[in-house]
């Protein structure tokens, strides 16, 4: 059972000329089979608390356009600090930094662009979803693969998991209704949260997951301002696509759209794949 609500990891207190936040176990990137603490906290959580630090600690009330964060090394399942900085603030457009750590160790470096929506043309090229949420059932993460994070996830596939082989050979990509268990609406930070809440689509690509990965960097484009209006019980349709998988690398693209069809977000995440031991 959960302890600690996503609302509760997404607090931040303002300390000592940071804001700070507790990362909390259970959202361990580790597969729930293990200790979570042999994982790290989950990236889409760091996003998240980038995004809102800059918000809280500079006082932006225009929504987020843009969010880039890097993954310099693993947090501690302790306190970590964000830090904001002001590169250039405007009435219409504003331009921030964030650095996150512990002690003297850096863990995520973010760039935030914050603006206003402005009179001008309009083009919505992104796909249909695939029917609605309560079309489909929930499917839970099997533990022995699933992360610890994924508990905070409510995951409904349209077209199945696609885990163990079943892209072998064609488009490796993926499908996804996913909301967040608390069931509240869709908002920025819940966003973030969920742009990252599957598996690296190349898994579905080979029979088993070909090694561990780690994300390097992610960048998210926020294509809307999120009232509770966008998605009042939280859902969106997410469909990731793997761009290529090579060398230790792996690139891919992922969209987001409301159960209304409006476009909600663009997402690229570089992750590297580590090496198995022999």
């Amino acid at each position: 059972m959960n302890t600690t609500t996503l609302g509760e990891a997404l607090t931040l207190t303002p300390r000592d000329g940071a804001l700070t936040a507790t990362l909390h176990p259970e959202f361990s990137n580790a597969p729930q089979a293990v200790d979570p603490l042999k994982g790290a906290p989950f990236g889409g959580l760091m996003a998240a608390l980038a995004g809102e630090s800059a918000r809280a600690g500079l006082g932006v009330a225009a929504p987020i356009r843009s969010l880039t964060i890097q993954y310099l090394a693993a947090a501690r399942f302790e306190e970590v600090g964000f830090t904001p900085m002001l590169l250039r603030g405007g009435r219409n457009l504003t331009y921030a930094a964030v650095s996150g750590g512990q002690d003297e160790r850096a863990a995520v470096q973010a760039l935030v662009t914050f603006g206003r929506d402005v009179a001008g043309p309009e083009l919505h090229p992104m796909p249909p979803a695939p029917g609605r949420p309560n079309d489909f059932e929930t499917q839970p993460m099997d533990a022995a693969f699933g992360p610890w994070f994924t508990r905070h996830i409510e995951h409904r596939f349209p077209n199945g998991h696609g885990l163990f082989g079943q892209n072998a050979g064609k488009t490796v990509e993926l499908g996804c209704w996913m909301r967040c268990i608390d069931g509240l609406p869709l908002d920025e930070a819940r966003l973030l949260f969920l742009l990252d809440g599957l598996y690296p689509t190349y898994f579905t690509a080979f029979e088993a997951p070909p090694a561990i990965s780690a994300s390097v960097d992610l960048r998210a484009d926020l294509l809307t301002p999120l009232t509770p209006e966008t998605s009042p019980e939280g859902w969106a349709y997410f469909h990731f696509i793997s761009r290529d998988v090579g060398g230790g690398w792996a690139v891919e693209d992922g969209t987001a759209q409301a159960p209304n069809g409006t476009a909600l977000a663009l997402v690229r995440q570089r992750r590297r794949i580590l090496p198995t031991r022999g």
